[in-house]
């Protein structure tokens, strides 16, 4: 599979775990960084806040902003539905409470894994 066909799927994925996250009552979300510049990605990972080959670069990443009854929602656990839902849509698809090491805990994070990417 190309980038491109897998940037499709990612893309055609993303509303349907938006649309998922709106369904359920009192819940709702924005979308935080989902393209980020190569030089923000090699600067976060100089800070130790992500990896410099970052997915967001490559458009198959996206921080979802989740609220439930108005509150931002931080922990895995509040994400960890939707984790699974997403986990769901595509088996390339990764989510990122369930990351390890310094990206661990990352529950806003939703992704396609590209050549070996998270």
């Amino acid at each position: 599979m190309t980038l491109r066909e897998q940037q499709e799927i990612f893309a055609k994925n993303l509303p349907r775990l938006i649309d998922r996250i709106f369904a359920e009552p009192g819940h709702t979300c924005t979308l935080g960084e989902v393209l980020r510049p190569e030089w923000v990605a090699q600067a976060y990972a100089k800070q130790g806040k992500g990896i410099a080959n970052s997915l967001h670069c490559l458009k198959m990443a996206a921080d979802i902003n989740l609220f439930i009854n108005g509150n931002l929602v931080t922990g895995v656990e509040g994400h960890r539905q939707f984790g699974e839902f997403w986990k769901s849509l595509h088996p390339l698809n990764r989510w990122g409470g369930d990351f390890k090491g310094k990206t661990a805990g990352d529950a806003n994070h939703y992704s396609m894994e590209w050549q070996g990417r998270k």
